[in-house]
């Protein structure tokens, strides 16, 4: 008889290894990002004597950390030379406009890592700690200087979504809420040449979304409101308000309070637009999204993932109807649609 695969019943502890070191991948591609090497390689490509010259370090601490990243799928090897994937190209290459390097600056801060050492202590307590929420905290500019590529598809699926509904109207107004980078309000203000935006964050925040807004062309249209989305003057008349990578910082009963305050702001039939990661109510898939709870649990006292049940049962106790969920695969994230009854 021949053998039996036994394989699948085996206990292997490559998950448990991977895991301990996930830290060391995170911090590889932060020194990589650190050295410039990915722009280095990415001038078309280089040895390891080569590529150290340009990042001014040593050729064995860089041929180590090459080959790493090969093993990691950020670069490939052919004999001795390095070149970029063409992810790594997109995303990695500061020539790139759709560079991400910066987010890491955000990504791997030291408050997330502080919090992130003392996850046995939060899970006890079922809360983590608000310092990240204080007022004018520069993390969020950090935020919003590196995290802006990341959000373009998103930015530009809003866009579309709205673009006809805003066109159609000889002036739109459309409020931006934890406008960070502004990239949401500016793409729309770029897509609907009538449509005003009003971006709403803290006044250190706001200066990024004003210098991008500068940049690209629409700061005639674009208008601040810096301060807290819970308490400021949001204005009124609104034609779509938007909440994008904010509703899971705060516990559902809040949410409600802020949904009320939006219902409020918006004319009849206008749209609220929620980006977020959005589980299964499962809550175990897909993975990105399952697993931002576990971030929220971390960095926020009462933060989580909502599922699409949990936004809509906040969206209809704000006096919202028509609710839609719409995908943003392959993206990790998803919209949240509710309309102001007219």
């Amino acid at each position: 008889m021949p053998p039996t695969d036994t394989s699948q019943h085996q206990p292997n502890p490559t998950l448990f290894f991977d895991t301990v070191q996930g830290y060391q991948r995170s911090f590889a591609l932060k020194a990589a990002v650190d050295l410039n090497l990915f722009t280095v390689i990415g001038s078309g490509g280089a040895a390891a004597a080569e590529t150290a010259q340009g990042c001014a370090a040593s050729e064995r601490g860089v041929r180590i950390l090459c080959d790493y990243l090969t093993v990691c799928g950020f670069l490939a090897k052919v004999g001795e030379r390095y070149s970029l994937t063409p992810d790594t190209a997109m995303f990695l290459d500061s020539q790139s406009p759709a560079y991400m390097g910066r987010a890491l600056n955000f990504m791997l801060h030291p408050a997330h890592l502080e919090n992130a050492q003392r996850m046995a202590e939060t899970v006890r307590k079922g809360e983590g700690p608000g310092a990240m929420l204080a007022p004018d905290d520069p993390i969020w500019v950090d935020f919003a200087q590196g995290m802006a590529p990341m959000m373009f598809p998103a930015a530009q699926a809003i866009a579309q979504h709205l673009q006809p509904a805003l066109a159609a109207k000889p002036a739109s107004k459309v409020l931006d809420i934890a406008a960070g980078h502004g990239i949401f309000g500016i793409t729309i203000a770029k897509q609907v040449p009538g449509a005003e935006i009003y971006a709403l964050d803290w006044a250190n925040v706001l200066a990024v979304a004003q210098d991008n807004a500068t940049a690209m062309g629409v700061a005639g249209r674009y208008h601040l409101l810096p301060g807290n989305a819970f308490t400021v003057d949001l204005g009124s008349g609104y034609d779509a308000v938007l909440l994008t990578n904010f509703l899971h910082h705060v516990d559902p009963g809040t949410n409600e309070a802020l949904l009320e305050r939006v219902h409020a702001a918006l004319a009849p039939g206008g749209q609220v637009v929620i980006l977020e990661f959005v589980p299964n109510d499962d809550r175990i898939s897909p993975p990105p999204a399952a697993m931002f709870s576990m971030t929220m649990l971390c960095n926020t006292p009462h933060g989580d993932a909502y599922t699409f049940a949990e936004l809509g049962s906040m969206c209809r106790n704000a006096g919202f109807e028509a609710l839609e969920l719409v995908s943003l695969a392959p993206g990790p994230e998803s919209l949240v649609l509710a309309r102001k009854p007219l």
